[in-house]
């Protein structure tokens, strides 16, 4: 369902998806199309490629959406939570030891034990601290143990917690919470499938400094990179090297958000296929297009992303297109 006249309008014909080929020795091996869009907070689709009203589900792109409401319910202060916390709440993390203790600190605080997540146990690991959404998990824990919620059931659809997400999810996009379509993600909290351009007005509204849980969740997410990825992951060098000026969160299945800080604009990237090679390289292409990042920053960036080794590189055609109803 479309909740605003722009992205309900007819999709008009002219803006070709963008293009990764990934070619090996000059030779090209895979083709990926990928659509994109820029929106700003009153939702306007101001350029694009490809179709903004594609639909996908936003997987763990939606995550400091999630978080918001640990923020806004109150339990983040009432648990102390710091900066450091905040951002593992948004993070799809590595695992690595220092991101499960932040996760760990969460529960502690809220005199909650590791057993209560109910995110798995990743293969080859030993505690549900070591899975990419346990500071999630953690903080969705929190809040219930707060607000006096139930414990045992706080992933499913119903349950108070999940239902205070899709309020708030609805309010940053101008509908009812009640009409946005739910998935179960692969962690076991809900999801949800939504326009392209839908993605880019939650990323507009994150980096616009405007919403005060919003702008403590995206300088937590800023201040501390490493915590939202990992070293050598995508999203923690692009924000690490954007120095405050872009938040960046993936999600699985080709999904990349972005928002410029301060700016009120975000931009949201969908791969067809899925593959997050094709995302990294559409988002430093499209970064570059935009200016948000010094061509200093993206040439370092594209060292490490877009050329795997030296018999491999990613190459990006196409540009976002300024809306042709603007």
């Amino acid at each position: 369902m479309t909740f605003s006249s722009s992205f309900g309008s007819p999709q008009r014909p002219g803006v070709p998806p963008l293009e990764v080929r990934l070619r090996r020795n000059g030779i090209t091996e895979s083709v990926h199309r990928v659509h994109a869009v820029v929106c700003d907070q009153r939702g306007r689709v101001l350029m694009r490629a490809g179709d903004p009203q594609k639909l996908s589900f936003i997987r763990s792109a939606l995550k400091p959406f999630q978080a918001q409401v640990f923020v806004a319910s109150g339990t983040a202060d009432a648990a102390g939570a710091d900066d450091r916390a905040l951002a593992i709440a948004c993070a799809s993390h590595a695992g690595e030891a220092h991101q499960a203790r932040e996760a760990f600190k969460i529960l502690w605080q809220s005199d909650l034990e590791t057993d209560q997540l109910q995110c798995p146990v990743p293969a080859g690991a030993s505690s549900r601290l070591e899975h990419n959404c346990s500071g999630k998990h953690a903080a969705f824990l929190a809040t219930c143990k707060r607000m006096h919620w139930p414990l045992e059931s706080y992933l499913q659809g119903d349950h108070p917690l999940q239902q205070q997400v899709l309020k708030q999810v609805g309010e940053l996009l101008g509908m009812p919470g009640a009409e946005l379509v739910v998935a179960r993600d692969d962690c076991g909290a809900p999801t949800l499938q939504l326009q392209l351009a839908q993605m880019a007005l939650l990323f507009a509204h994150l980096g616009a400094g405007q919403q005060p849980e919003l702008e403590r969740l995206s300088r937590a997410m800023l201040a501390h990179p490493d915590l939202v990825a990992g070293e050598g992951r995508f999203d923690t060098a692009l924000m690490r090297g954007g120095h405050g000026q872009v938040i960046s969160k993936g999600g699985a299945e080709g999904i990349q958000c972005l928002s410029r800080v301060g700016e009120g604009l975000g931009l949201a990237i969908k791969v067809e296929d899925g593959a997050s090679r094709a995302k990294h390289a559409v988002a430093l292409h499209l970064l570059r297009q935009l200016e948000w990042l010094t061509p200093f920053t993206l040439e370092e960036l594209s060292q490490q992303f877009l050329h795997p080794n030296d018999a491999v590189d990613l190459q990006v055609s196409g540009e976002l297109r300024f809306d042709a109803s603007r």
